[in-house]
């Protein structure tokens, strides 16, 4: 149970790091009209923040050797907080984009030190689920935070958007301050490891990053996730303007609906991982089912999105884009798991950071592009579907790489070798 519990802990501190992420999209439109801007430039925030958070990534293994993940987590909690306020006292489009920056910069070493911290109370074989719950902090800021969100900024404008997540971000650094602790796997095989598992562990940190970094499975899995990321991104910078703008809807219906592609997530991924770590247990193939059960995956998000120019009804555009997505988003927990299979314990933080950061550059165009599409198209509506068919045949290249390359076992053996 307190492993589950400080897993849930951290599940809520995605939440509110997706929760950070998600406002943007929710607020775009008010900052447009506000400040003048054209989608192009709301685009280039988007990607902006991601650059950022990219650079911040690579950050995460040299933190967690200089700093506990108690404190470093608590940090850049609170300074994730620090980040919103700015905008709210002196508003414009050059403190938008710094401000925006900043999150993104200390943001960036999260995702990777939240797994690892998670991780750390999961052996191998079950981390598939865990990571599902922990991808699922981006569902349900969608889901339950994006609407309270739209109907904050319907009622107190957007900038009380800002102050709220501030201090939501300020309540969870409490709570974690008085509660985590490390688990049994996150330096040395805990009594009853597996055998995979105590071989990483005693590899020690002197496996040469590059023969983690050039594997097949690393870099598949990384082809994929790009691909997966810059759909993500998209959806955070731009569905709720496109169910507004493009499709017609409210601003408080966009923003509900923010969280149907999401509930489609959750049901994918929790189904998925849950029964690939049942089956993992029992002796199944980790290649099959962190390999070519998410390249699978990956590829029918990718045939779904690229109907979108061929469909006109707002509402079957709605259930493609989130059914789509919410396949798609299946790999995000099974790459993760597979990744941590192939790297000493002590190594992980490193890798996964390295590997989450160079997902993340999948936002470092994608954001911008679709806003220029759009700004380019004879309707929102067109540049929107548009976009969402470019991002599809993208899904489709990195699902047929990670079909032909992700193999966690082989490549554990090589890294061993």
């Amino acid at each position: 149970m307190q492993a589950w519990g400080l897993t849930g802990i951290l599940v809520l501190l995605v939440v509110v790091n997706w929760a950070d992420k998600a406002v943007f999209g929710l607020v775009a439109q008010p900052l447009a009209r506000e400040f003048g801007l054209t989608s192009a430039q709301i685009g280039l925030v988007g990607s902006a923040f991601f650059l950022a958070f990219t650079v911040g990534g690579f950050f995460a293994g040299v933190l967690h050797k200089w700093m506990s993940l108690r404190w470093l987590l608590l940090l850049l909690c609170l300074a994730w907080a620090a980040s919103m306020v700015p905008l709210v006292v002196v508003a414009g489009f050059a403190m938008l984009l710094i401000t925006r920056m900043a999150l993104g910069f200390f943001e960036g070493p999260s995702g990777a030190l939240i797994h690892t911290g998670a991780y750390s109370w999961h052996p191998a074989e079950k981390r598939g689920l865990p990571g599902a719950f922990l991808a699922s902090g981006a569902s349900i800021a969608k889901i339950l935070v994006a609407p309270l969100m739209a109907l904050a900024v319907a009622n107190w404008g957007w900038r009380s958007t800002f102050l709220i997540l501030a201090m939501v971000s300020v309540v969870w650094s409490v709570v974690w301050l008085a509660t985590w602790r490390g688990g049994p796997y996150g330096k040395r095989p805990a009594k009853n490891a597996t055998t995979a598992e105590a071989a990483l562990a005693a590899a020690g940190p002197e496996v040469p990053w590059s023969r983690i970094l050039r594997t097949p499975t690393f870099l598949g899995a990384l082809a994929a996730v790009f691909t997966m990321y810059a759909l993500v991104t998209v959806v955070l910078t731009w569905l709720p303007s496109y169910f507004e703008v493009g499709l017609g809807y409210s601003r408080v219906q966009a923003g509900t609906m923010f969280g149907i592609p999401s509930i489609a997530g959750l049901f994918f991924m929790f189904l998925c991982t849950s029964i690939s770590d049942r089956l993992l247990v029992r002796g199944a193939s980790s290649r099959v089912l962190r390999g070519i059960v998410p390249g699978i995956a990956l590829l029918l998000c990718g045939a779904a999105l690229i109907t979108m120019p061929y469909i006109q009804t707002p509402i079957v555009a709605v259930l493609v884009v989130s059914i789509g997505y919410g396949v798609g988003t299946v790999i995000i927990p099974l790459f993760n798991a597979a990744i941590s299979e192939i790297c000493p314990p002590q190594q992980m933080a490193g890798v996964l950071g390295v590997f989450m950061a160079m997902m993340a550059t999948g936002g470092l165009i994608a954001p911008y592009l679709t806003g220029v599409i759009v700004d380019s198209a004879a309707t929102p509506a067109d540049g929107y579907a548009s976009a969402f068919q470019i991002f599809g045949v993208a899904a489709v290249i990195g699902a047929v790489i990670a079909l032909l390359t992700v193999n966690s076992v082989r490549d554990r053996a090589r890294i061993l070798g």
